[in-house]
């Protein structure tokens, strides 16, 4: 007796299936850290060219807009890293910069922003 009811109990044990749980965080700031990552490899053409300011404002507002999003998820060592970035590119004071010293920091900025971008994590607020 005590077999069959060992079986019942196995056989009416189910596995839980439903809806999956909530998310915890979200990753909002990839898509404005691979588009700048994009804005930047695309100034590597256009560096001596007049279409650079464009790169410099689309560069500097991504920027700007990852700090938000890192000052959202308090990971505040990320700052220290993207806001240069928002100065060096910014079209309305411009700090002339020319050379390999120039490439380098474009190469070394599209890191900082995949690397941002994948690394920080945003808290979902529940309301």
């Amino acid at each position: 007796m005590s077999t069959k009811s060992n079986k019942r109990t196995k056989s009416t044990k189910k596995r839980t299936s439903g809806t999956p749980a909530a998310p915890t965080f979200v990753r909002s700031g990839l898509a404005p850290g691979l588009l700048g990552a994009l804005v930047l490899l695309a100034g590597f053409v256009l560096i001596d060219g007049e279409g650079f300011t464009i790169i410099r404002y689309a560069v500097s507002i991504l920027a700007l807009i990852l700090c938000v999003f890192v000052i959202q998820a308090k990971t505040w060592w990320w700052l220290v890293l993207l806001v240069p970035i928002a100065v060096l590119w910014n079209p309305v004071v411009v700090i002339p910069l020319e050379g390999r010293g120039w490439l380098a920091a474009q190469f070394i900025a599209a890191l900082t922003f995949v690397v941002v971008g994948i690394r920080n994590k945003v808290p979902v607020r529940r309301e």
